[in-house]
Order: structure tokens, then sequence, then C-alpha cells
């Protein structure tokens, strides 16, 4: 069963929508001692990193999550879910997150500077993946065009990007490391392609990364 963690700042109904399209069973839910019977963990995120950094710490949620990462229950953050896995953001001044891989959040505005690019922020809208590397989450896809609603953005070790997109710069749109992943946009809302990669999240979380 994979666990979606309700800490007050995911879409909820979207992910478990879609979920429910593939039958693949679920549980939502904000507490440690029912998300402990879960084999796999879906962390969505709307909203700004430091809200998203103190609910999950205020609740528990956060040593919860540092329990079962160690123990090597597979983990998918969505949007801000995946800007939450790295170190730290500057949404606000400077925020640690969960740190479970390497990397910092800045706004788009500081990347963007280096390409001399004038293209609207947030990236809202429809954009295309192109595949990095060999990676378990993107085994068996096709590359195609995803839905991004977002202002900031990953630097993060090349090594661990399964995919990327272009927005006036390099935009890590999926992320990896043993079974902790990342996808920047929705999946839930991307149709086709969007779908076959949380099935592959899916199925990766039932049998684990070989």
């Amino acid at each position: 069963m994979i666990g979606i963690i309700d800490y007050g700042m995911g879409n909820l109904h979207s992910v478990s929508k879609a979920l429910e399209r593939l039958q693949f069973p679920y549980l939502i839910s904000g507490k440690p001692d029912e998300l402990i019977e879960c084999d796999a963990f879906i962390l969505p995120g709307v909203g700004a990193f430091p809200d998203a950094m103190k609910n999950l710490e205020g609740t528990g949620l956060r040593t919860f999550l540092d329990q079962h990462v160690y123990q090597l229950k597979p983990l998918l953050g969505i949007c801000l879910g995946m800007q939450l896995l790295f170190e730290r953001s500057t949404e606000y001044g400077e925020t640690e997150g969960l740190a479970y891989l390497k990397g910092n959040v800045i706004h788009f505005s500081e990347k963007q500077q280096h390409a001399h690019s004038s293209l609207k922020i947030p990236h809202m809208g429809w954009n295309r993946l192109a595949f990095l590397n060999e990676k378990a989450s993107t085994g068996g896809i096709e590359e195609g065009y995803v839905y991004f609603v977002h202002s900031y953005v990953v630097e993060a070790p090349d090594e661990l990007m399964a995919a990327k997109a272009d927005y006036g710069c390099d935009v890590p749109a999926i992320v990896e490391k043993d079974l902790v992943f990342g996808m920047q946009f929705h999946p839930e809302k991307s149709g086709q392609v969007g779908t076959a990669l949380l099935k592959r999240f899916c199925e990766l979380a039932e049998k684990g990364v070989e």
C-alpha cells in the first residue's frame, strides 16, 4: 500500500484519483501510526517551502519519514514535495529541508540570470522532458510533455538527475537516488507520460529497485 502524506499542503485529491485509476491501493493520512502500515510514500506539495517544513516538523511526520527512508521504503516527492527532499531552500529566507538528496532550491531568477532569459515566472504549463542517465524511474517510458507549476528550481548534482526540462536553464524534472525519487512537475496532471511515470514508481514501490 502507498501512503499519501497529508501534512496540510498537498494536492491529495488529484494524486489519490490517479492511483485509483492505476488500481494501486493507497492510504491518505497525516498520522504516523496509520502510515506505518504502508510500503511506500508519496509526498505531494503546493505552497511555500518554510510552511511545509514547519508542518512536517510539527506533526511528527519529519521524524517518521526519516525513519522509513533510512529503512529503504520508497518515497516520491511531487512539485514542492520534490524540493523538500533537498538540503535547503532560499524561499522567504533560508530553510533547511529533509536533506535526503544533496542540493539546494533557489528562485528561477537566480538561475535564469546566467542564461539572460526573459521567460515568465512561474514556469507554468506543458514542457518536454529529456531523460538523462539510466534510471529506474524512467525505464521503459518514452519522453514527452508534462505539466509544471513552480517558481523555485532545484540545483543538484548531475548524477541525481533522471530527466530535465528547458526553461531558460536546465530544470531538474526527475531526480533519483536509491529509493528516493522526485518529480518537479505534476505526474497526476500530465496525461499519458505522467501516468506512465507514476505507474513506474508504484511498480518499483511494490517490488523495490533491483
